[in-house]
C-alpha cells in the first residue's frame, strides 16, 4: 500500500508542469477568442491592450510630472533628465526631418517614452501576476496574462500601422495629393515604368511598416523567452539551479536595461526618418 506522502509527493509531481508548457502557458494571451488564423482581427488580446494603455498613461503622466515641477532656476536631476531627453529628440528629430517639426518632434518624444515604458514592463518578475491571481483567487478569470506589449506582435504591428498612416499623411501634405500619386507611378525609373513603380512602392511602404514592427517584437520576444529559461533554471533544487538563476537572472537584467531603451531609440529614430522621407521628393 503506498503511503500518503508518497501519493502526495507522485500528485505533485504529476501536477507540475514540464517546461515546454511553463513556456507555453506564460507565452499565451488573456484573448476573446482563439485564432485560427495567422491574420485575424477579431482576436483582441486584453492584455497587451491594457498595459498599452497603462504604459501610455504612464509616460503621459511622468511627462506632465516633469513639466509641472519644471523651474527656471537650476533643475533637480528629475527635471535634468527629462530636459536631455526632450534635447536629444529635439536635435534627432531637426537633423532629420526638414520642415515643420511642431508635431513631429513631440510625437518622436511620445513614442520613445511610450516604447521604454513597455519594454521595461519585462523587468517585473515573470510569475508575479500568477501569483497575485492565486492569492486573490482569480486565477480562472486569469488563465493567462502577459505583461509586456512589445513582445506581442499584435502591439508593435499596431503601433507600425499607425507610423505609415503619418508617412502618407505626410506624403499628402507635403506634396499634393496629385504630387503624391504622381510619385507611387513615376518614381524611380520614370513614367515610362509606371507598374512596376507602383508596385515597388507599395512593396516599399509594406517593408517598412513589417520591418518596424517585426525588429521591435523579435528583440522582446527573445528577452521574455530567455527570462523564461531563467526562471525554470531557478525551479531546479540544485545548489547550482539556484545560484545560477540569480547570477543570470542578475546578469540579463541588467544586459537587457540596454537592449530596452535601444530598442526604444531605435523605433523613435526610423519613424522620424520615414517621416522624413515623407517630406522628400525623388
Amino acid at each position: 500500500m503506498t503511503s500518503p506522502t508518497v501519493e502526495g509527493a507522485a500528485a505533485a509531481s504529476h501536477a507540475a508542469p514540464t517546461p515546454s508548457e511553463y513556456i507555453t502557458h506564460h507565452l499565451g494571451h488573456l484573448t476573446n477568442k482563439h485564432q485560427d488564423f495567422v491574420v485575424d482581427f477579431s482576436v483582441f488580446n486584453y492584455d497587451t491592450i491594457f498595459w498599452s494603455i497603462f504604459a501610455g498613461v504612464l509616460g503621459s503622466f511622468v511627462m506632465w510630472l516633469a513639466a509641472r515641477k519644471a523651474t527656471s532656476g537650476v533643475p533637480g536631476r528629475f527635471q535634468a533628465a527629462v530636459e536631455m531627453l526632450v534635447e536629444m529628440v529635439e536635435d534627432q528629430s531637426k537633423s532629420i526631418v526638414h520642415g515643420d517639426r511642431s508635431f513631429i518632434a513631440p510625437l518622436a518624444l511620445t513614442v520613445f517614452v511610450w516604447v521604454a515604458i513597455m519594454n521595461s514592463l519585462d523587468f517585473l518578475p515573470v510569475d508575479m501576476f500568477a501569483a497575485l491571481f492565486n492569492v486573490l483567487g482569480v486565477e480562472n478569470m486569469f488563465p493567462y496574462h502577459r505583461v509586456v506589449p512589445t513582445a506581442d506582435l499584435n502591439g508593435t504591428l499596431g503601433i507600425s500601422l499607425g507610423v505609415l498612416a503619418l508617412m502618407l499623411y505626410y506624403s499628402v501634405k507635403i506634396k499634393g495629393l496629385g504630387g503624391f500619386i504622381h510619385e507611387l507611378f513615376a518614381a524611380p525609373f520614370g513614367i515610362w515604368m509606371a507598374p512596376f513603380n507602383l508596385l515597388l512602392n507599395i512593396i516599399e511602404y509594406a517593408a517598412k511598416t513589417v520591418s518596424l514592427g517585426m525588429r521591435l517584437f523579435g528583440n522582446m520576444y527573445a528577452g521574455e523567452l530567455l527570462f523564461l529559461l531563467i526562471a525554470l533554471l531557478g525551479s531546479m533544487a540544485t545548489a547550482f539551479g539556484v545560484i545560477g538563476h540569480i547570477i543570470a537572472g542578475s546578469i540579463w537584467a541588467i544586459f537587457h536595461i540596454l537592449i530596452v531603451f535601444l530598442q526604444a531609440f531605435i523605433f523613435m529614430m526610423l519613424t522620424l526618418v520615414y517621416i522624413g522621407q515623407a517630406h522628400e521628393g525623388h
